[in-house]
């Protein structure tokens, strides 16, 4: 291994951090949540730094049956962990996107996202106590707060209540007992419709009442309300929180579902831009091991085309530090910038860390 001079250590990783636009993403995983909810994990092959503010949303936009469609989601998870993002998806029934998603969008899938927007969040009304109020996948936004306020150690005071048809429908409940247990400032209290046959549940049953509320959060008066779920619940808490004489300026909600139309607007003029733009260069990657060979864009990873011919090179950081990707290029054209992840002994030999290193010409890999 060469040495490194200190100036070397201190240099600064090369990342970007994202911006309002239009971006091509690859998901990374599915998680399935319950029975009709799944969660949906993105990232972009070169290291982006994904700082949003917790309860803005994304716009999608996808291509379904031949025609372009775009629908907004919100961001469930939070920006204290960077390097991706994800949104959480209930399939509804009749619906396009939802079941589009669920059906299509598999693991090293690629779409374009446009955002993050959106007026609903925590940072813009800091609070020193807050209410978070959600219903089905409405949990979404406030969830996003939640893991933001969690994973900061923040000393905001928490109180989540979430209602949700029956135990089973419960969105993140395992995540959101964890956080319950590991810190003072996380009351959680979970409120069931109803409970099926077989199915053992001891918290709150019913709807969202003015006396559960009262139980809940005595003090709910002077917290900062930040409340999202489906049109009916959104309705009932303004009225139980204006009849009990709530300051209304501290109340904060997210319309689920609706998106503005300016947001919808910008996102269609982004894509006709990147539709008009010409097609990049592309050149021939091969992969000797395996035998397969794929036409990857001029400035895509070595990790990114592998992906698109259905190989996976193992990969840690993504950001050319820790050297789990490391590939041999055998012949032709391809330039890497790495973070320290690799020796100059390695480096003579052919080797490079394939998440770092960008197609420039045709290429062969030892993989």
């Amino acid at each position: 291994m060469s040495s490194l001079t200190s100036s070397e250590y201190l240099n600064p990783v090369n990342t970007q951090t994202w911006a309002n636009g239009r971006h091509l993403v690859r998901c990374l995983k599915v998680i399935r949540e319950t029975a009709d909810v799944l969660t949906f994990c993105f990232s972009m092959q070169e290291p982006v730094l994904f700082f949003f503010k917790p309860g803005q949303f994304v716009t999608l936009e996808l291509e379904i049956d031949g025609e372009q469609v775009m629908r907004s989601y919100t961001l469930s998870s939070a920006p204290s962990i960077p390097y991706s993002f994800s949104i959480t998806v209930k399939r509804v029934p009749g619906g396009r996107v939802s079941n589009w998603l669920h059906e299509h969008l598999t693991e090293g899938g690629v779409i374009a996202v446009h955002g993050p927007v959106g007026q609903f969040n925590c940072i813009d009304f800091p609070a020193e106590k807050v209410l978070l109020l959600s219903g089905g996948v409405g949990i979404t936004p406030v969830m996003s707060m939640a893991r933001w306020f969690f994973n900061t150690n923040t000393e905001v005071d928490m109180v989540f209540a979430h209602s949700a048809r029956t135990p089973a429908d419960i969105i993140y409940r395992a995540e959101l007992d964890y956080m319950s247990t590991r810190i003072d400032n996380f009351k959680l209290h979970l409120i069931c419709e109803r409970n099926e046959t077989g199915q053992i549940w001891g918290g709150y049953r019913g709807f969202l009442s003015r006396e559960m509320l009262q139980l809940i959060a005595p003090d709910f008066l002077e917290r900062e309300v930040f409340c999202c779920g489906p049109a009916p619940y959104m309705r009932a808490v303004r009225r139980l929180l204006g009849e009990a004489g709530y300051d209304m300026a501290r109340y904060h909600e997210e319309s689920f579902g609706a998106t503005p139309d300016e947001d919808i607007a910008t996102a269609e003029e982004q894509a006709a831009i990147a539709q008009a733009e010409e097609p990049q260069a592309s050149h021939w990657v091969t992969f000797s091991e395996s035998g397969k060979s794929v036409q990857a864009a001029l400035g895509s990873t070595l990790y990114e085309a592998a992906a698109s011919a259905g190989l996976t090179i193992p990969k840690a950081c993504g950001m050319g530090i820790c050297g789990t990707c490391k590939v041999r290029v055998l012949s032709g054209e391809a330039a890497m910038e790495h973070n320290g992840g690799i020796s100059d002994e390695e480096i003579a030999e052919g080797y490079v860390l394939s998440c770092c290193t960008r197609v420039s010409g045709a290429v062969e890999v030892e993989y």
